[in-house]
């Protein structure tokens, strides 16, 4: 068996999700896996092990009222950056965008980081008078 690359292993996450095929998915998941979604904030869900990340990401795949769209993939080695928006209801403020930092060893996903911008206003450091 041939090893897969970072970028085999990304381009068919992404599929999975662009497809909507979980199957693409199986054999993708290191037994290892840790997985960290966007919400809730500030830190995320934090997913452990290859079947309970497995489960989230074609919860996410099979879920017929949101579309994820990869716009950018950014690769370094074993690492990879998705830089994505993600469609969560047919208005047009019913999307955010993220990346998703990936980790990537012996052809298997062993890490997954997601960040996304938030909706709303965010307290931003200013100068003090």
């Amino acid at each position: 068996m041939t090893l897969r690359t970072t970028a085999d292993v990304i381009d068919r996450f992404n599929r999975a999700f662009v497809e909507r095929d979980p199957d693409l998915l199986t054999d993708l998941v290191a037994e290892d896996c840790v997985m960290e979604s966007v919400q809730p904030a500030p830190t995320g869900e934090r997913v452990e092990g290859r079947q309970a990340c497995l489960d989230w990401w074609r919860a996410l795949v099979e879920d017929r009222s949101s579309q994820f769209q990869p716009q950018e993939v950014v690769l370094a080695g074993e690492r990879a950056t998705i830089r994505w928006h993600y469609r969560f209801g047919p208005g047009p403020a019913d999307w955010v965008s993220g990346v998703n930092l990936m980790h990537v060893r012996d052809g298997q996903i062993i890490e997954a980081l997601g960040y996304s911008k938030t909706a709303g206003e965010v307290p931003l450091a200013t100068d003090a008078d």
